[in-house]
């Protein structure tokens, strides 16, 4: 989605105290694992900034540090600085090494990647807790974090196009719809 490089410019504008409220809101409905360490991320005495960012996508900050982003009326997403920060907060997967390259050129994510040996679901036996997600399967328009493996840090946050369950039983088709990666324009984005 961001592939391109992104101008910050003069399209920066506060938000209102009650927007406020609802984004807090609909962070914490989204993501309930980071409740303890919502105040961090979004304290309610901080003035939070909306920066319109091209084909409709609105990318919420605390002065000049990236929290979420959101494509019109889709789902608000993390920002990789958030997620590299509580990376237990949200759900996860992992992809193998032969699939970091293509995630940071910007390409789709393929089930392949993930089905593979050194690709984790949830479910998976050898995945252990931390690809657990609570034991359930993610669903299709889940928002997940992708994991490389041999990496400590999160390279990818996207939207499933197919569930985890069908992943495993089909184990071909995209899997992952790119939303934000390390290296694309919004990692870039310079605001201050």
């Amino acid at each position: 989605m961001f592939k391109k490089e992104l101008v910050a410019g003069s399209n920066k504008s506060k938000v209102k105290s009650s927007a406020q409220r609802a984004i807090r809101a609909k962070v914490l409905e989204t993501y309930p694992r980071l409740e303890p360490h919502i105040d961090e991320i979004l304290p309610k005495k901080e003035q939070l900034d909306l920066v319109k960012l091209p084909d409709r996508v609105s990318l919420y900050c605390l002065a000049s540090t990236p929290l979420f982003w959101q494509h019109m009326d889709d789902a608000i997403m993390p920002h990789l600085q958030v997620v590299h920060k509580y990376p237990w907060a949200f759900s996860r997967i992992r992809i193998d090494r032969g699939a970091i390259r293509f995630v940071l050129s910007g390409a789709t994510l393929m089930v392949p990647g993930l089905t593979s040996p050194g690709g984790r679901l949830p479910g998976d036996d050898e995945a252990g807790e931390e690809y657990g997600n609570d034991g359930k399967e993610l669903e299709v328009g889940e928002v997940v974090v992708v994991d490389a493996e041999g990496k400590e840090n999160a390279c990818m946050i996207g939207v499933l196009k197919m569930g985890t369950k069908e992943m495993k039983e089909k184990k071909k088709g995209i899997g992952i719809e790119n939303g934000h990666y390390l290296g694309d324009g919004l990692w870039k984005l310079d605001l201050r």
